[in-house]
């Protein structure tokens, strides 16, 4: 005991008496000036699209519940999942069209500081608006969208602000997307229940992004709902809320969801027997 007491306290001793420089990896005056022009310490993963085809069609059909097993079973319990906050705006309870898995492509929107329009006539203010969301709050992040894309957004959450809407959405699904994720807001929420596109998000919101919100980075790392993600990761949304499982655990997760998943629609078709309930979607598949 008296040796690991020692020990700590040459760690402590350590610590204080390095420099600053040193502890932060930086050590050269040009490491602290390339650090105070700012830099990302987490890189991000580039995967080719037949091997996001390869990965998503291990993930068919699986549940978020049998997704949350097999987290557990990798080591990863409460890993992943999502604040329940973030919960589907629309319900198919019929055939399940509220429910998707896809392949995370990322944006983070963050609260602006910069002074509201004010009032103005009508031309003066389209313009403003045209302006904003040219050059501060744009969709940079549309050209990687690709079939099976899943379109994670970071936002400012204190906003009142609609980075989404029925009309982008769609846009959005025209180029592949399967599905959007929020950490925040979006607007037109009873046309997109109609266009039957899938969306989680935390609640409705009304306003437009020019005045509320910019667009600060792309295919990075982000915090969505709670947990990280990171452009690649698998995201499984459903009634049950949205899981995000590590694209380098993705193959051993699915596994054993799919295990999970076959075992319980094989008692669950006994039971509707039993009940005398008519099959649905939620028994077939998986014998």
């Amino acid at each position: 005991m008296a040796t690991a007491g020692i020990a700590i306290v040459a760690a402590v001793a350590l610590l204080y008496t390095t420099p600053i420089n040193v502890l932060a990896g930086a050590t050269s005056q040009a490491d602290v000036e390339a650090l105070r022009a700012g830099r990302s310490f987490m890189e991000t993963r580039v995967y080719a699209e037949k091997e996001d085809e390869r990965i998503l069609a291990l993930f068919e059909g699986l549940r978020v519940a049998d997704v949350s097993d097999g987290m557990d079973k990798v080591g990863l319990a409460d890993i992943g999942l999502m604040e329940p906050e973030i919960h589907a705006a629309w319900k198919d309870t019929e055939h399940y069209t509220h429910r998707f898995i896809g392949i995370a492509v990322t944006a983070r929107y963050v609260p602006t500081n910069k002074p509201a329009a004010g009032r103005m006539d009508t031309a003066a203010f389209d313009r403003w608006v045209g302006d904003w969301y040219g050059r501060l709050s744009s969709e940079p992040f549309t050209p990687l969208i690709r079939k099976g894309t899943v379109l994670v957004l970071d936002d400012a959450d204190s906003r009142d602000v609609g980075s989404i809407g029925s009309n982008n959405i769609m846009g959005w699904k025209l180029r592949g997307c399967v599905g959007v994720v929020t950490d925040a807001t979006a607007r037109d929420t009873d046309e997109v229940a109609t266009q039957k596109i899938p969306l989680y998000f935390r609640r409705a919101g009304r306003g437009i992004r020019p005045g509320r919100n910019e667009i600060e980075s792309v295919n990075r790392p982000i915090a969505c709902g709670g947990v990280l993600v990171e452009p690649g990761d698998v995201v499984v949304a459903d009634g049950d809320g949205v899981i995000v499982v590590p694209r380098a655990k993705a193959q051993e997760v699915a596994e054993y969801a799919r295990a999970t998943l076959k075992g319980d629609k094989a008692g669950r078709r006994r039971l509707y027997e039993q009940l005398g309930l008519k099959p649905d979607d939620s028994i077939k598949g998986d014998d």
